[in-house]
């Protein structure tokens, strides 16, 4: 589903020991050189490799100390041959005076010890000619550590063959390599690897009667705060990992793969309380340079290049622009673009990483199943996807349901159903949307999108951590035909008491497991909302985290107007959003779908 492939990189080991010249020479897609500087001391090495498109691209540096520890910091630099223009950098800060390029450690890296490597790199602008820098000084002193010789031979051959083969084998291996290189977009990220286990959810997991039979599921980590970055020992809702601390154990555990929920926008989840944020509506500045910049930096490691890391952007935050403008905060965060710009900034900053793949949260189907939401939300997604610098091809793909309930398939309700010459459209539960399940929308929606601008080979996932409605009230086949609702009410899978229910619902149970390409146009069932932890308390809790009291998480509350003033179907005695909700989790298992 990839819109960033690096076409072409699966030569980019091969081109390594290539020079400058002979890199510039590759046109578009990946060029890879090593820089060398035959007559300076080997104090450094540095391994330089571009993605380039008609008129950008980005480069990642991987800088390695040969000389003497270095402990207070590092500056490297280069001088480019042409007129490339740097516009960002993460892993490091950077500075450019015409030709001549600085970029300095950030406040983590600026410690190397001998033959010890840190990952930088930059995005920057191009014309004409994009040719590699062929020498770099790091801290002063010139890498000389490269890959090829220093000391060329001087007797080369001197009768070259002079009848080179003429017939170039014409069947090339049946079987190439699987593995892309490193830093390599694929299209499909959860295909062929293992997912990371979040090593705190499982400990609470297994804390559970029975929960090992789910516990090595993966899931994903929130990142809801600016403290979440460098880790919250006190906190109850993530515990004492930071973003660094999760990537390393993946590295550890041997992942391949490894889930983020970047969830932190201004003014964040503008019609709900129980999971408001800690910046406020004009508070976007903030957002970027203490929240995503620093995020960005982790994530571009070269360290982590080979593990491929999912960045779920910004949930319940572009659907809300469409539907719930009423709501004066909403309207507020329509009307001075912190929405759009930071889902924007998010996106140029984490698609300039090449093994980092973005998807933007899209609802689900009752939210904006209806025609006067669905294209509209498309439509306002490439809206977003094309600010702040940013561009389509910064979205890998899209995500429905997270942490929500929407049954992934009802079996026994079809929108094309009819009783007695009534459209099923017309009951109460469907109230005219034009879809029953979440994989029927992302399905449709995922076609819309490309309708919107992006492009055809674009995926979706479907958060399935708590949609399986299995147990004793699972409905065995269609409800009675008296009516449209008596057919409707009997026969659906999802069990609540109205669609717009959100928060803790009674009677929930773990779905499909974690899969990859279970479907045409999916690209994996995932557990973002790791089960087990709360939507938002029943009660007003006071705490420090920003999570407000939502009477929609409060069982006794007879609702409001989106949820058709109906009863909230919330479990009693949950603890704020994200903390550890012990009964949710067994009733969970218990209600599990396919059961465990």
């Amino acid at each position: 589903m990839n819109l960033n492939s690096l076409h072409g990189a699966g030569g980019a080991r091969w081109r390594r020991g290539l020079t400058a010249a002979a890199a510039a020479l590759l046109g578009s897609g990946v060029v890879v050189v090593a820089a060398t500087q035959a007559n300076a001391a080997a104090g450094c090495r540095v391994d330089y490799s571009v993605n380039q498109w008609s008129n950008g691209f980005t480069a990642n540096v991987n800088i390695t100390n040969l000389g003497d520890p270095i402990s207070g910091g590092w500056t490297l630099e280069w001088d480019f041959a042409g007129n490339q223009a740097v516009t960002q950098s993460w892993s490091s800060t950077y500075t450019q005076s015409g030709r001549h390029v600085t970029l300095k450690n950030a406040s983590w890296n600026g410690s190397l010890a001998t033959n010890a490597s840190t990952g930088v790199g930059f995005q920057a602008t191009y014309s004409g000619t994009n040719t590699a820098p062929t020498s770099f000084r790091l801290n002063g002193t010139t890498c000389n550590g490269g890959t090829t010789p220093t000391n060329p031979p001087t007797n080369p051959p001197t009768n070259p063959p002079t009848n080179p083969p003429t017939n170039p084998p014409t069947n090339p291996p049946t079987n190439p390599p699987t593995n892309p290189p490193s830093g390599t977009r694929v299209d499909n990220p959860y295909v062929g690897v293992r997912g990371y286990v979040n090593p705190e959810w499982k400990a609470k997991a297994e804390s559970e009667p029975g929960g090992n039979r789910v516990s090595n599921n993966p899931t994903a980590v929130w990142l809801d705060r600016i403290a979440a970055i460098e880790g919250t020992p006190d906190s109850e809702s993530n515990g004492p990992m930071g973003l660094r601390d999760h990537l390393d154990a993946a590295l550890a555990q041997g992942a391949g793969y490894a889930q983020f929920v970047i969830y932190n926008l201004p003014g964040r989840d503008c019609s709900a309380l129980a999971s408001n944020g800690e910046l406020g509506v004009d508070e976007l500045p903030r957002y970027k340079s203490q929240y995503i910049d620093p995020i960005a930096a982790i994530m571009g490691d070269q360290k982590y290049r080979n593990l491929r890391i999912i960045a779920i952007i910004e949930i319940d935050s572009l659907p809300n622009l469409v539907t719930n403008t009423n709501i004066a905060k909403c309207a507020t965060m329509k009307s001075n673009g912190g929405y759009v710009d930071g889902v924007g900034y998010a996106l140029a900053k984490l698609g300039a990483i090449p093994n980092v793949y973005n998807y933007i949260d899209a609802a689900h189907h009752g939210w904006i199943g209806w025609d006067t939401n669905f294209g509209p939300s498309a439509d306002m997604m490439a809206t977003a996807a094309r600010a702040s610098g940013s561009t389509l091809n910064n979205v890998h793909g899209f995500i429905t349901n997270t942490a929500n309930y929407s049954a992934l398939v009802e079996p026994y309700v079809k929108i094309t159903d009819n009783v007695n010459g009534t459209s099923v459209r017309q009951s109460k539960w469907i109230d005219w949307n034009f879809y029953v399940d979440e994989l029927s929308f992302a399905q449709a929606f995922r076609q819309r999108l490309i309708q919107a601008g992006f492009s055809s080979s674009v995926g979706m996932l479907i958060d399935t951590s708590r949609n399986g409605w299995g147990g004793s009230a699972r409905p065995t086949g269609p409800g009675a035909t008296t009516n449209v609702d008596t057919y409707v009410n009997g026969g659906r899978i999802d069990r609540r008491i109205h669609p717009g229910n959100w928060c803790n619902q009674s009677g929930a149970g773990l779905g499909e497991r974690p899969k990859a390409a279970p479907a045409s146009g999916i690209d994996a069932y995932v557990w973002v909302k790791p089960p087990g932890e709360s939507d938002g308390s029943s009660r007003e809790i006071p705490n420090n985290d920003g999570k407000g009291f939502d009477r929609m998480c409060d069982p006794t509350y007879t609702g409001n107007e989106r949820n058709g003033n109906n009863m909230t179907g919330a479990l009693a005695n949950a603890p704020i959003s994200g903390a550890w909700f012990s009964a949710q989790f067994r009733e969970l298992m218990a209600n599990a779908y396919p059961p465990l």
